[in-house]
């Protein structure tokens, strides 16, 4: 069932959005050549929590095996859901950073990637078209367009640059749980899927690939990798479709 906001509700997930927005800020003034991925999740748990929040994704999914952070810390072949620890970032490598925040009962979820230093021309190319892509399905987020005209705009600007987008993780609604439906591809048909409506909270997510599409889970149950062993990056923003037009919540 697609839940519908209402203003009043839509203000409460911008303001866990506002959070998310300055954790990735946070972050971004901190990664460099020698910090750990500890370290990051460390600085942005005391974030969240001194802004009046918790962190989604701590404690998240099977009770057997809960997310244990409040950052996904994912790096090169990395695509998402890498878990901070004592792991050392290098010059040269692309770091993915995704973070939820709750707040009065209430979800904000975005992400992006950063450069560790100087990266190579492949790597920056693939930061640029994956930024870009993400704001072209935000575009497509209008009252009466479908999910699917997201998907195929992401799509279309990702192949079109020579990369994939990874097929088997999607974006998704975002409320009063982390995780509502519609699903959002970043693959598909314009013309298909439900119908978009004011009201509706999004968290649209390209996850794009240098090489295949295809990836794998790691034995951690939580760390999804390329198969091929190629860099991916990731960007997310929260957005609300107010008065029929796209509202980035995450800025």
């Amino acid at each position: 069932m697609i839940l519908v906001k209402t203003k009043n509700e839509i203000d409460h997930i911008r303001e866990s959005s506002r959070i998310v927005a300055e954790v990735l800020d946070l972050v971004e003034a901190m990664v460099k050549p020698g910090v750990t991925t500890a370290e990051l999740n460390e600085a942005a748990e005391d974030h969240i929590r001194s802004r009046g929040g918790s962190p989604a994704f701590k404690g998240y999914g099977p009770r057997n095996n809960p997310f244990p952070a409040a950052l996904c810390t994912s790096v090169d072949s990395e695509v998402v859901h890498g878990i901070p620890g004592r792991r050392v970032l290098n010059e040269g490598e692309i770091l993915s950073v995704d973070v939820g925040v709750k707040k009065n009962g209430f979800y904000g979820d975005g992400a992006r990637s950063f450069r560790v230093g100087k990266v190579s021309p492949e790597k920056e190319r693939l930061l640029r078209v994956t930024r870009e892509a993400l704001s072209k399905g935000i575009e497509q987020a209008r009252a009466g367009n479908h999910v699917e005209d997201i998907s195929h705009a992401i799509q279309e600007h990702v192949e079109a640059n020579g990369f994939s987008v990874v097929r088997d993780l999607v974006g998704h609604g975002v409320g009063k749980k982390l995780h509502e439906e519609p699903s959002v591809p970043n693959f598909g048909r314009k013309g298909q899927g439900e119908v978009l409506k004011n009201g509706m909270t999004l968290a649209i997510e390209p996850m794009v690939n240098a090489g295949t599409w295809e990836v794998r889970f790691l034995s951690d149950g939580w760390t999804v990798v390329t198969l091929d062993g190629k860099a991916s990056a990731h960007f997310e923003h929260t957005i609300a479709i107010v008065n029929g037009n796209p509202e980035i919540l995450t800025r």
